[in-house]
């Protein structure tokens, strides 16, 4: 997808109601500080508009980006944050799942995990609670630049082993610094979003 304009066009809190869009959406999870907002700012070719921040717990809010008035990207609050309190975890946790069963647009959900690191109890328990839902998360794993390019496959398969992923699972190793998977990344909202014609006519 070429990008012509980005629109952060509703944000809402735990109250709001969830926005009765009429394009497709997909949507972003990932625990707090796995560079989730970096990655959006990667793929929309934004330097600053997801705010990035070194404090974890900084999306509180589920955040919908109107693209080229064709789709919506939707990032959603980070989850695992160790000093939210339970109160504000619970209520994130319900924002999240109200969310995902209310919007009648959704066409998929991704999943960050670190590349780095085996997934944690906090991812496990998103992959599982998502394919519970109904879904079957898209592997994003981040921070692709912080290893060398000999353990991406090792850790791609820890990732895959860690959350013991249905069989098919799309894996995309990603790099906010290099942009290196956002090419891959774009395909598939591309096949998720686009009429099939125009995704069939351009292969």
């Amino acid at each position: 997808m070429v990008i012509k304009s980005v629109n952060l066009e509703t944000v809402i809190g735990i109250t709001s109601k969830i926005p009765d869009n009429t394009l497709p959406e997909v949507a972003f999870a990932g625990k707090s500080n796995v560079g989730k907002s970096s990655m959006i700012n990667a793929l929309l070719n934004r330097k600053s508009l997801a705010r990035t921040s070194s404090q974890p717990g900084k999306t509180q809010t589920i955040n919908f980006y109107n693209i080229n008035d064709a789709m919506y990207l939707v990032d959603l609050p980070g989850y695992g944050y160790a000093n939210a309190s339970v109160e504000v975890k619970a209520k994130w946790g319900k924002m999240i799942e109200k969310y995902l069963h209310t919007s009648k647009q959704l066409k998929a959900v991704f999943l960050l995990i670190d590349i780095r690191h085996d997934p944690s109890a906090n991812d496990k328990m998103m992959y599982e609670w998502m394919v519970y839902q109904g879904f079957k998360p898209i592997i994003i794993a981040t921070k692709l630049d912080k290893i060398k390019r000999s353990q991406i496959q090792k850790q791609v398969k820890a990732i895959k082993e860690g959350l013991k992923v249905e069989p098919g699972t799309i894996v995309i190793p990603f790099s906010s610094e290099t942009k290196q998977g956002r090419d891959e990344l774009w395909e598939v909202v591309d096949s998720l979003v686009l009429p099939q014609e125009e995704t069939e006519s351009e292969a």
